[in-house]
């Protein structure tokens, strides 16, 4: 079976995935791109989850000040080896996650990290960062977002700490 080049770089522009990846959805599909794409959506919660217990000691810390210095944000994003770290990917995904602290404000990193006997103003989506609606894609999570750079970069990931200050509060 004859596959379009101009088929497979697109599928891999649009996924971020490698070309065996992208390959084999696209013939699974039935060359279908839409479908494709679902494929390797699947595979990237499929390579999160097998990795999700690995050891996350490398990383770096990401920060981000918003105009005119009002409101400034820092994450402190993990991954298992320096190497990954130091890639682009990883380096965009804590500068979005710097971003969307100082955006959206979130309390706690996740559900399980949110105390049982407070109350809330706002949603435990609103108030835990890997639930919220990604501020540059609002129709996928942030937790979705770090599935997906898991399934780029092969290996686990993890946001360990995160703050924001805002002048005069």
């Amino acid at each position: 079976m004859s596959i379009s080049t101009e088929k497979l770089k697109e599928l891999r522009e649009q996924s971020g995935a490698g070309i065996m990846a992208c390959r084999n959805a696209y013939i699974e599909a039935g060359e279908d791109i839409d479908k494709a794409l679902v494929i390797l959506k699947e595979q990237n919660l499929y390579i999160a989850e097998k990795k999700k217990e690995r050891s996350t000691s490398q990383g770096i810390v990401e920060a981000y000040i918003h105009a005119g210095g009002r409101i400034g944000a820092m994450v402190e994003v993990n991954c298992e080896t320096d190497f990954v770290a130091r890639t682009d990917e990883f380096k965009e995904l804590a500068h979005l996650l710097a971003m969307q602290v100082a955006a959206m404000d979130p309390l706690y990193i996740s559900r399980d990290t949110v105390p049982e006997d407070i109350e809330f103003e706002r949603s435990v989506e609103e108030i835990c960062l890997l639930t919220q609606a990604c501020i540059k894609e609002p129709a996928v999570t942030v937790q979705d977002l770090i599935t997906e750079t898991i399934g780029k970069v092969g290996e686990n990931i993890r946001v360990s700490k995160i703050a924001r200050f805002e002048l005069g509060l």
